[in-house]
């Protein structure tokens, strides 16, 4: 493989973000392809027997085994550790596998983990239901107070777990005072940014330690691929995170890493069409739904702080009806150009209900602690003209009632 201009970290750091997402991290075969290489394989040949032996032993560089590194997967890791400000990434098999990483290569017995109570549903089921298996026990906040956070804290607290803004009940969490106070009492900030990828937010700009990411979401962008990534320091990756994936093999196959670096290259482009979207149709809904949940809305609890940490509101934003499931169901039933999904991040504006699809695994109880309530919908704003999303939008609701 060639060295290019994308592989030199002191070249790429001086890029802006547009130029970074399309040319970090490229390398070049011999045949000088404009477009990366797709290496579909899952192991590599060696010249000699003592080659093998000095890749195993870590005294030469080089490939030996698509579980531990594969020349795609390679440019994905390195294109989202330069946008994210990080010294390395590792790409996950999904979302999910990039959380349990990382929480679970960090954590034992004994450890605990303070989380926001608002979050994914399959992310607050890792807090309530795996790590207790492994003897890690888990305090859940309202992860805007920020006194919550230090109240929650004990002497064998170990990590900070939390999204921002949340999903789907758009909680915006005060990056620079977390992480700060986590630093303080020595405790490992992991912070999931799917909702806002680097294109919008940093957390690492505001001292988190490690960012993870569902790459199914806004990196791939158009609903092709599950893929997840997880960044932080060259300590952490690689000596805290790379044992624990080495061996239990969550990784991202080459096909979908691929699929990714193309998402990448638009990322910048999608996700600002989008906010200015959504803000239009959420500004829409105002006026027609008892609340609308939108960072970048003045009627947002936390609008000022999303200001403050975000370029822009991002894709998605949630909205609440009185009439509870029956209701919010019937919206559902109703449209006629967005579609009923689960997914988020996509070029296609989708809408589900949290309580009976993302959220129903969690059951009514922490549905009600996390504010997922049966009235709630979450939408994510596509590329579509937002006037016709608007008319659609306004047909449902007069369908349903509103």
């Amino acid at each position: 493989m060639k060295r290019t201009a994308g592989q030199d970290r002191s070249i790429t750091a001086k890029w802006r973000p547009a130029t970074q997402a399309v040319r970090a991290g490229t390398w070049r075969s011999e045949m000088g392809e404009t477009s990366e290489a797709l290496f579909l394989t899952s192991g590599f040949t060696y010249d000699d027997a003592a080659t093998v032996a000095a890749r195993f032993a870590g005294e030469q560089d080089g490939m030996t085994y698509s579980r531990l590194q594969n020349p795609t997967v390679q440019m994905l890791e390195e294109r989202i550790a330069v946008l994210e400000g990080a010294d390395a990434c590792r790409a996950q098999a999904s979302g999910m596998a990039a959380m349990t990483t990382a929480l679970l290569c960090q954590l034992s017995a004994g450890d605990h983990v303070v989380a926001a109570k608002a979050a994914f549903g399959s992310c607050r089921w890792l807090v309530d239901n795996l790590l207790p298996r492994f003897g890690i026990s888990g305090t859940t906040i309202d992860a805007g107070n920020n006194a919550a956070w230090e109240a929650a804290i004990r002497p064998n607290t170990k990590v900070f777990f939390f999204e921002s803004p949340a999903n789907p009940t758009m909680d915006v969490v005060d990056l620079e005072f977390v992480c700060a106070l986590a630093k303080k009492h020595g405790i490992v900030t992991v912070v999931d940014n799917a909702f806002a990828t680097s294109a919008l937010q940093r957390p690492m700009d505001f001292g988190a330690d490690v960012v993870a990411y569902s790459a199914t979401k806004m990196m791939d962008g158009q609903g092709r691929v599950l893929a997840g990534a997880v960044c932080g320091s060259d300590e952490f990756i690689n000596n805290v995170l790379l044992p624990f994936q080495r061996n239990t093999g969550p990784n991202c196959a080459p096909f979908n890493a691929w699929v990714v670096l193309k998402g990448l290259e638009t990322l910048d482009l999608r996700i600002h069409r989008q906010s200015e979207s959504a803000l239009k149709v959420a500004s829409f809904m105002e006026g027609r739904v008892p609340q609308v949940l939108y960072p970048f809305l003045p009627s947002h609890p936390q609008h000022a702080l999303a200001k403050k940490q975000m370029k822009a509101g991002g894709p998605i934003f949630s909205f609440n009806l009185d009439g509870g499931r029956a209701q919010a169901h019937a919206l559902l039933d109703a449209l006629e150009l967005i579609d009923i999904s689960n997914n988020i991040g996509d070029s296609r504006s989708l809408m589900c209900h949290p309580a009976s699809s993302t959220h129903h695994g969690v059951g009514p109880e922490t549905r009600a602690d996390m504010g997922v309530g049966e009235g709630m919908l979450r939408l994510n704003v596509g590329l579509e003209d937002p006037e016709d999303l608007i008319a659609d939008l306004d047909q449902a609701l007069r369908q349903a009632g509103l």
